[in-house]
């Protein structure tokens, strides 16, 4: 695991020395022959990168002859619940409600993404977000679990959805993220690491593994349908093969780099085949310089976790700039396309804490959140921390402000 996110790449590392997205269209690509694991039929083609573009470069999108200017129907940012590494960075309500607040009046969402483990932490933020006039996707991630406990997890929260949903909350419930890495037994492997040291082996079956994944995430549907009656989707990593007939939004989490708006509108399209709202429930990158370009994994290469403490690897350069030019972009892609949501990986990592004195261990870097954490004492969470807003945060409460006004 990384130090920073418990959900991010399902805790996969950089192993053979490839990144998670060419792991998924090289590995998994091998079941989509058998079973067509790729959600648009195009496996190589999502998750991959392009040759860089100059940071800030604006891809401007137009407004269809004859209709008004298409637009994105939902903005926000994920939010996760949960133990962190230490009880100083843990979950509290005090902090919770603070940081709801912040996303509501600072950032300008009208969105939250509430995701994570703990009926009762997902429930109460799920709720404190309702009251401050979010709309809510709230999605439990139970990792490495027997499937009873996860499907459990799922329809504990999916009854707090409801009952959200009863007393005229905007809610949407999301079953879960990325089964075939986070759930066990579609691929051999106790953990997250180890089922993908399996898939780079070939040490699977790729007709078991596309028959147990279709069925988890029927079992997932079926969970979330018998106590949830509102909009029902699951967040889909940029390969997966999903039967979108089970649900009523086709998610995706999407971390594509590309020099051209053109490209990412290629990429993104094909969702749109299964004629339902399409949204983009993950999105972002770390903040250093490049980091676009490395996705959904730049948490993990850019630290080496070899050293104790772990190390900013030797080269990289911080740049909130480059974090938030990309979320600009990105945005103006989702805006030019009537996607019904896109939402910002992620909120705040307590657990990745910002040093601007020591570069070399200054955590932030590799972190995809639109705030910084500032420990006041460098190595001692207990001390007491706080988080300070990026570029990234400030660039987008400008956008989310301005699209709200529109």
């Amino acid at each position: 695991m990384g130090h920073n996110d418990s959900s991010k790449a399902g805790g996969i590392g950089k192993v053979g020395g490839i990144g998670r997205g060419r792991f998924l269209a090289g590995a998994l690509g091998v079941a989509g022959a058998v079973g067509g694991l790729g959600a648009t039929g195009a496996l190589g083609g999502l998750g991959t990168t392009e040759a860089a573009a100059a940071p800030g470069t604006r891809h401007q999108g137009r407004a269809r002859p004859g209709r008004p200017h298409p637009r994105l129907t939902h903005r926000g940012v994920c939010y996760e619940v949960g133990d962190g590494e230490s009880p100083a960075t843990r979950w509290t309500h005090p902090r919770m409600r603070a940081d709801v607040r912040a996303i509501r009046h600072d950032l300008h969402a009208d969105t939250v993404s509430v995701f994570g483990t703990g009926v009762h932490r997902l429930a109460a933020t799920a709720t404190e977000a309702a009251e401050r006039g979010l709309r809510v996707w709230l999605q439990p991630r139970l990792a490495d679990a027997p499937h009873r406990d996860i499907l459990d997890h799922i329809a504990e929260t999916g009854r707090h959805a409801e009952r959200l949903r009863r007393q005229g909350a905007d809610v949407h419930l999301s079953v879960g993220a990325e089964f075939v890495l986070f759930v066990p037994g579609i691929v051999p492997g106790d953990n997250a690491l180890e089922r993908v040291e399996n898939l780079l082996k070939g040490n699977f079956d790729p007709e078991k593994m596309v028959r147990r994944l279709h069925d988890f995430i029927a079992r997932a549907a079926g969970t979330g349908r018998s106590v949830f009656h509102g909009p029902l989707t699951y967040g889909a990593a940029q390969d997966d093969d999903v039967d979108w007939s089970l649900f009523d939004v086709v998610s995706v989490n999407y971390y594509g780099y590309h020099r051209s708006r053109a490209a990412y509108v290629k990429e993104l399209t094909p969702y749109r085949r299964w004629g339902k709202p399409v949204a983009v429930t993950e999105c972002g990158s770390c903040t250093y310089e490049n980091a676009p370009r490395d996705g959904g994994m730049g948490w993990h290469d850019a630290v080496d976790h070899t050293k104790e403490p772990p190390e900013i690897a030797p080269g990289l350069r911080r740049s909130e700039r480059a974090q938030a030019a990309y979320l600009l972009d990105l945005f103006d892609v989702f805006e030019s396309m009537d996607l019904h949501a896109a939402l910002v990986y992620q909120f705040v990592t307590p657990d990745a804490p910002h040093r601007p004195d020591d570069p070399r261990h200054d955590l932030d870097l590799a972190s995809y959140s639109l705030t910084k954490t500032i420990w006041k004492r460098p190595d001692d969470p207990a001390a007491g921390w706080h988080w300070e807003p990026k570029e990234s945060f400030r660039a987008l409460a400008d956008h989310f402000e301005r699209a709200a006004r529109a």
